[in-house]
């Protein structure tokens, strides 16, 4: 189990592999955001987009499944979240896509209200199969102190 204490700032993560089908895309935009160019191949081709392609949303939840994944081979005192800042759609995601992540942990400090609890800011970057970034953000963390012995 990975503490507060046992986190290094600056430290890097490379995890994932999720693979990107058309069935999940249209599932999740029926869903959860219906828009024409996440739904048709004939909509999508009006667009920039140029074919079918995920929302943004489903990349994000994408993403989420491969940060858990990560945190249950590597196990860590996470508490949760307060959120996300800077989230950024910079690319694409298609069917047929092959996502990973890459994370970098940006800062931690102890938390003066609550004893037991450290925060943390990480930024995670979501590639695709050509190493092209199609999405960042920075997280938000909260994660328990060592206990004492």
């Amino acid at each position: 189990m990975r503490y507060y204490e046992d986190l290094e700032v600056g430290a890097k993560a490379s995890f994932g592999r999720y693979e990107v089908t058309r069935e999940e895309v249209i599932e999740f935009a029926e869903k959860y955001d219906p828009q024409p160019f996440h739904l048709s191949d004939e909509e999508a081709a009006k667009t920039f987009f140029g074919r079918l392609s995920a929302s943004g949303w489903h990349t994000a939840a994408m993403t989420m499944r491969m940060t858990v994944e990560h945190f249950r081979t590597n196990r860590q005192a996470g508490l949760g979240s307060p959120g996300i800042d800077e989230l950024k759609w910079l690319r694409p995601v298609y069917p047929g896509d092959t996502l990973r992540c890459e994370s970098e942990l940006l800062e931690k400090r102890l938390s003066a209200s609550r004893p037991g609890m450290g925060i943390t800011r990480g930024r995670t970057t979501v590639f695709n199969q050509h190493d092209e970034p199609v999405m960042t953000f920075v997280a938000n963390g909260l994660i328990r102190t060592r206990p004492a012995a």
